[in-house]
């Protein structure tokens, strides 16, 4: 049974900074995609960043609104993957959630392309 489990998130200043995990378990694929989502309330949910890992190679891809700020990594040893925020925004307000779904698939940051997902953690930045 594949359980995501996400932590980290809180509440910061503008230009503040936050580490969100999400622990992995019954998650084992050779080829996967994990994603963060977002979602702020009144909006629809959309993808931030992506590790891809096919044929043996990791790949990350970051939303535009993210790039330069936002860091996806992994920690295979511990089941984890992270989101690291700097410089957050008012705007990066929202529910965090992390996403996971093996194999290939069309568009990473299509929501309905994913199987697993975790519960979700609150971010919340004031100005």
């Amino acid at each position: 049974q594949v359980q995501l489990v996400e932590s980290g998130g809180g509440s910061v200043q503008s230009g503040g900074s936050l580490r969100l995990s999400c622990a992995v378990s019954g998650f084992s694929y050779s080829d996967y995609y994990m994603t963060w989502f977002r979602q702020a309330p009144g909006k629809e949910r959309e993808g931030v960043a992506n590790i891809r890992k096919s044929w043996g190679t990791t790949y990350t891809t970051y939303a535009d609104a993210v790039k330069g700020r936002f860091t996806i990594s992994q920690d295979n040893a511990k089941n984890t993957l992270y989101l690291q925020m700097n410089s957050l925004k008012p705007e990066d307000t929202a529910m965090y959630y992390c996403a996971a779904e093996p194999g290939g698939m069309v568009a990473a940051f299509r929501p309905n392309e994913y199987r697993y997902w975790g519960q979700g953690t609150q971010v919340t930045v004031s100005s």
